[in-house]
């Protein structure tokens, strides 16, 4: 089981990431509603070339922090994924259901509500998956607000709902958020992971080679038309679980731990400056009750209270799971809140989803996320603060 040092550091990370992720936000959305408007967006659009003989990679600043940048936050999150299965919270069944299954209904009742508000817009109807996201950072930080009120085991518990729920995201990326696919692009990505594999099975704990191969792996796919970013989920998967001589951790967990400040204090600050800058121009009450941005702020605030709250509800009645050590239903109607602070996994979808419509209008999609995001965020926090403190007699943690 993962140590109580690394789960203390890593909400601690987290929590500090998530205010930083604010000021970020809140800086981009200065930069973009005053004299510096212009220069943000030229520093946005400002191309930036790789060049090898005829080979090239040419993309706007925008698109390689959000390709190429959060590649490396998705390869931390695999990192994540696969060290809390072999080894974490996602390891034992007991533990395990309750989160899964909030994160099933965390993901499922916003989308439907996202679709219900949108449905018969081919164009809107691309952003289903937008409220289906949770930030971990940010809730996490609105949980360090809230202080002693929440027990430890409703911090881990929403810490593996987030997991499990950014493994869905992964998913529904690869599924259903992909260009017109390049066959040869994808048979290089194969001849990578090939290699990632054979590196793994050989027992070759040396970092440098899986990263080299790693770094052809995010080209390729990049180049296949499936979303970069899903290399580093690739990549992270054959990184070896194993310590090297000498060594008091594995060289995954070595790389976890070096990756996660540069990624929670570098990349998401960065990505949220350069993908939040919203123009207040001519922004009405009209303009939240478009329905695209009222589809991501419903299903954000009010689907993750049903559909988190609810699975588990249903799951510990019928036996499944039990509520974490310490917590009462209203601390689980608190977490369920947080839930829906959706923020950057909701923003890095929204890209994918709007980046290329074509529709030529305009669409306030981050306008939702971020209405959605911090009505969710003040519920939870007002709803923990009114849930008393831990109960004293607790049952053990089996979800």
């Amino acid at each position: 089981m993962i140590t109580e040092t690394v789960i203390t550091r890593f909400l601690r990370l987290e929590a500090s990431s998530g205010i930083l992720l604010l000021i970020a936000a809140a800086l981009a959305m200065l930069a973009e509603n005053s004299f510096a408007s212009a220069y943000y967006e030229a520093l946005l659009d400002l191309p930036v070339q790789i060049r090898i003989g005829d080979f090239e990679i040419a993309k706007p600043l925008l698109l390689w922090i959000n390709d190429g940048l959060m590649a490396i936050f998705f390869f931390l999150i695999g990192l994540e994924v696969k060290r809390e299965v072999l080894h974490g919270e996602l390891s034992d069944p007991a533990r395990v259901v309750l989160p899964i299954v909030g994160a099933a209904g965390g993901m499922m009742i916003p989308a439907l509500i996202y679709a219900w508000v949108n449905w018969g817009n081919p164009v809107a109807m691309n952003g289903w998956a937008i409220p289906s996201a949770t930030d971990i950072a940010f809730a996490l930080a609105v949980l360090a607000l809230v202080g002693s009120n929440v027990p430890a085991s409703l911090k881990l518990f929403l810490m593996a709902l987030a997991i499990a729920d950014d493994l869905g995201a992964i998913i529904i990326i690869a599924l259903f958020y992909t260009s017109q696919l390049s066959v040869l692009s994808l048979l290089v990505a194969a001849l990578a992971v090939l290699g990632l594999f054979v590196l793994n099975r050989r027992g070759v704990l040396s970092l440098v080679p899986y990263l080299l191969v790693g770094l052809v792996l995010w080209v390729a796919v990049l180049k296949s038309g499936v979303h970069a970013t899903l290399a580093g989920v690739l990549v992270a998967m054959f990184i070896p679980y194993r310590k090297a001589p000498g060594q008091e951790l594995t060289q995954l967990e070595r790389l976890e731990d070096d990756l996660h400040p540069a990624v929670v204090y570098g990349i998401l600050p960065l990505f949220a400056f350069a993908n939040t800058g919203i123009s207040f121009a001519g922004l009405t009450l009209q303009s939240l009750l478009e329905p695209v941005p009222l589809g991501i702020a419903l299903g954000l605030f009010l689907g993750n209270q049903v559909g988190v709250m609810g699975f588990c509800w249903v799951a510990i009645k019928l036996g499944l799971a039990r509520l974490p050590s310490g917590a009462n239903w209203l601390h689980m109607y608190g977490i369920s809140c947080l839930c829906g602070i959706g923020f950057t996994m909701s923003l890095f979808i929204s890209s994918l989803a709007f980046e290329a419509s074509g529709s030529g209008t305009m669409i306030n999609d981050r306008l939702g996320i971020l209405v959605g995001s911090m009505a969710a965020a003040l519920l939870g926090f007002v709803v923990l603060k009114l849930a008393g403190r831990p109960v004293a007699a607790a049952t053990p943690v089996t979800g």
